[in-house]
């Protein structure tokens, strides 16, 4: 009670504790909700090798590290031939 005692003598408060507490609700959800995909394990005991599986017609999300670039022969050729 001394909590809403306190929104009330300071009425300024009021807004400042909406935002932060939808702020907070909205983080909460979010995290939750990114738990409960399918991409995200979290069961290491009943599902111990994930990758078994996975779906070869569902594209997945993949992460390059250190990508080494090549040059297209055939736009090298069209760049030279254009000077």
């Amino acid at each position: 009670m001394a909590f809403f005692q306190l929104l009330m003598k300071n009425k300024e408060l009021i807004p400042l504790v909406v935002l932060v507490t939808a702020a907070a609700s909205g983080a909460s959800w979010f995290a939750l909700y990114s738990l409960r995909k399918s991409d995200v394990i979290t069961d290491r005991k009943r599902n111990p090798e994930p990758w078994e599986t996975v779906d070869p017609t569902v594209p997945q999300k993949l992460l390059t590290i250190n990508q080494q670039w090549k040059p297209i022969e055939e736009l090298q050729m069209v760049r030279k031939a254009s000077k």
